[in-house]
């Protein structure tokens, strides 16, 4: 299953970019990351079996182990592409997270988005870390 980062807002040359760079080189899935500018821009097509999550303050807490949970079951039903949405300063709109099969929230506390990508990569790191039975994330 390709794991698909879709954010708003450059990341550019930053040490959250380089967060972002090494956790990319160690996910076991295949992933792919698309930086869209800050307003507008056309989204990517999606694929067909895909899930959307958009990192949402009002979204789930979940822990590493849920997050994982959650993608081990959307692999093993087929799902070709889970795509994560990061929003622009203004977050999303009610449309866009009526149509989400998952909110997702790092905490209660608003990120900045270069953050929320460094965040997000590591737990998708963690997530696939997890399913594959990996020691990194020690229970």
């Amino acid at each position: 299953m390709l794991l698909h980062v879709i954010a708003r807002g450059k990341i550019a040359r930053s040490p959250e970019a380089e967060i972002v760079a090494r956790y990319e080189k160690r996910i076991g899935w295949p992933v792919h990351f698309t930086e869209l500018p800050d307003s507008g821009g056309k989204l990517p097509d999606p694929v067909p079996q895909s899930r959307l999550v958009l990192l949402d303050e009002r979204g789930r807490d979940l822990s590493s182990e849920e997050l994982a949970a959650i993608l081990g079951r959307w692999r093993d039903d087929g799902v070709r592409e889970a795509r994560f949405m990061i929003g622009a300063a203004d977050g999303h709109d009610p449309a866009e997270r009526a149509a989400a099969d998952l909110l997702l929230a790092f905490g209660r506390a608003t990120w900045p988005h270069l953050m929320a990508r460094a965040m997000l990569a590591e737990q998708l790191y963690r997530a696939t870390s997890i399913l594959a039975g990996h020691p990194y994330h020690r229970s």
